[in-house]
């Protein structure tokens, strides 16, 4: 599939589209065996090569692709975006032309409440319409109010000669930015690992789970191996398999996987959210493989 130049429509404006693309699989097993001529070895021993540096960590030879990007995306989900900061980026200026007059909209059914468990995360949606002050309907009117102002604001001082480097200041966090996004394949991988992830705030991870099947398509041994080894996986820490030992010796004695209460009670130099994470990490229902493609056009 050729997906240079293919636009992907991301939240109600928003875009990514893959501009170029330099390496690809075998180019990363190139630059890792260095020695030999492009194009002499079987797929087989690409994939083999390709999986031992992805489980033991040995990425250097990703550095040698790259990914170019062009995208709009709403600037509070690019100020998320632009903490990567091991990749090179020009974004539209808002000081030379006049700033993108779309912003992020949210539909009634889509306001989420705040996580009671997670300080930065969300919990579940609010009522669409349950009567009171506070529904999806009335913030949905309300943020269509507040976009409609901030334009009429914006293009006033336009008119009335201010500076657009001025003009600007009082545009919300929903107005739509662009930028061109430049990035190796190493450091692409590990933002894909921290926005793909369940946790990451939904807007983010609607743009990331659409680069991650770009990547899917251009490096696919590559990404199964990341899938395998980085964003599928689980590690332990070293008090983590010291209670693992316990829990399988638990396990021989008693014929049964040893219960909660019994695991929260055996670890002193863990933290209760240690404990719980490593819970976490044990429960099988908990696994779930994200199914990466594309959605939009």
């Amino acid at each position: 599939m050729n997906l240079k130049d293919k636009y992907f429509s991301v939240l109600d404006n928003g875009f990514i589209a893959l501009k170029d693309v330099m390496g690809s699989d075998e180019d990363i097993e190139q630059a890792a065996r260095v020695s030999y001529g492009k194009g002499t070895r079987k797929r087989n021993e690409t994939r083999g090569l390709i999986r031992y540096l992805l489980r033991h960590k040995h990425t250097s030879p990703l550095e040698m692709v790259e990914f170019k990007f062009h995208v709009r995306v709403p600037m509070d989900t690019w100020r998320q975006w632009i903490r990567h900061r091991t990749s090179s980026t020009n974004e539209y200026s808002t000081r030379y032309s006049e700033a993108i007059s779309l912003k992020q909209k949210t539909k009634a059914d889509e306001w989420r409440l705040q996580s009671t468990t997670n300080k930065q995360g969300s919990g579940d949606n609010l009522a669409i319409d349950d009567g009171g002050a506070y529904c999806g309907i009335v913030l949905s009117e309300e943020e269509t109010y507040l976009h409609k102002l901030s334009n009429e604001v914006y293009q006033h001082r336009l008119e009335a000669g201010v500076t657009r480097e001025q003009a600007r200041k009082d545009l919300p966090l929903s107005t739509y930015t662009e930028a061109y996004w430049k990035i190796d394949l190493h450091n692409l991988l590990h933002f894909c690992n921290l926005r793909c992830d369940k946790h990451a705030q939904q807007e983010i991870r609607q743009y990331a789970n659409i680069i991650a099947g770009i990547v899917k398509e251009c490096c696919p041994i590559t990404f199964e191996a990341w899938e395998d080894y980085v964003f599928n996986a689980t590690t332990f820490s070293y008090q983590e398999r010291v209670l693992l030992k316990d829990c399988i010796n638990y396990l021989a004695k008693y014929h049964m996987w040893p219960p909660k209460n019994y695991i929260e009670n055996m670890s002193e130099n863990m933290s209760k959210r240690e404990i719980g994470e490593f819970i976490n990490k044990l429960d099988y229902n908990n696994f779930k493989l994200t199914n990466f493609s594309f959605s939009g056009e």
